[in-house]
């Protein structure tokens, strides 16, 4: 998607050694781009190439998350012209230049997620400030059907839980759906909850890769294809396991907090980069955790 937008553009673009080199020494051309799937690297990519091509570009089928309406926000505050954020269609109006600018990102929805699971599945109870329960609409009215209590706070939002959660069925889709970042918690949450749940991943071909080592803590889970069956069991054991990426390696972290004994997680640095200070803050809650280097 990525390169293919470029090219679209008048770029050219090659994979060299497993590095992609692309160039457009005569620049870049509006034109009508339209994704077979709503990517965000994508659409953001495109859309940032576009702001300084000659001539109109469209985007159809364009990824809607607030973090591509933010990238374009900042953009326009720059002085590109972009039209439709938000929706699935971009129009973006080349412009000649941009100038400097003031922008504050928006919060990351996927973190203030990864920690409403933490609270729900410690029976815990968390206020996370700074961030936007409007951007997580679909998956905090999950964390309701597991059980939590859900509070808006003047900052941010509170999450509460006091009870075993109940298993949860969950879809992942582009926004406005349910988010793939938040998959493997939805995954480990259900490996304690009460009952049987059906995950169905439907972005990313990947994110079951974690789930053998869900296994090695005595998680129930049984995948076929795009679907992973879950039986809940009351306690997950202790075991070594392995990060393959952010998102698996936060989930196991938190698996580690409701499992009998000590879990070692390998590859911390996959969670280091999604999750700044990740130990010290899981601390500063309660939780034990240390790093081994």
């Amino acid at each position: 998607f990525h390169t293919q937008g470029l090219v679209d553009l008048g770029a050219t673009a090659r994979n060299e050694h497993g590095y992609i080199i692309a160039q457009a020494p005569h620049g870049l051309t509006g034109a009508h781009i339209e994704l077979e799937f709503p990517s965000v690297g994508a659409t953001e990519n495109i859309m940032t190439a576009a702001t300084l091509a000659r001539g109109v570009t469209t985007i159809d089928n364009a990824a809607r998350e607030p973090d591509v309406v933010d990238v374009g926000n900042f953009l326009n505050a720059m002085g590109a012209q972009i039209e439709g954020l938000g929706t699935p269609t971009l129009t973006i109006r080349g412009v000649a230049a941009l100038h400097p600018a003031d922008h504050s990102a928006i919060p990351d929805r996927i973190v203030t997620g990864t920690w409403a699971f933490a609270a729900a599945m410690t029976q815990g109870d968390i206020a996370i400030h700074g961030a936007r329960p409007h951007d997580l609409e679909l998956p905090l009215e999950k964390l309701v059907s597991a059980g939590a209590v859900i509070t808006t706070i003047p900052d941010g939002v509170r999450v509460t839980m006091s009870r075993r959660p109940s298993a949860i069925d969950v879809s992942t889709l582009p926004y406005p759906g349910f988010p793939t970042d938040l998959q493997p918690f939805v995954i480990t949450l259900n490996s304690i909850a009460d009952g049987n749940a059906l995950v169905t991943e439907n972005v990313f071909e990947g994110r079951f890769m974690f789930v053998n080592e869900l296994v090695r803590l005595g998680a129930q889970i049984r995948v076929d294809g795009h679907h992973a069956a879950i039986t809940g069991v009351s306690r997950l054991s202790s075991a070594p396991v392995v990060a393959s990426d952010i998102r698996a390696g936060a989930g196991l972290v938190l698996a580690g907090l409701v499992a009998e004994g000590t879990t070692f997680v390998e590859g911390a640095y996959h969670v280091d980069r999604g999750y700044p200070k990740f130990a010290e803050q899981l601390t500063a809650l309660g939780a034990r955790v240390s790093r081994v280097d």
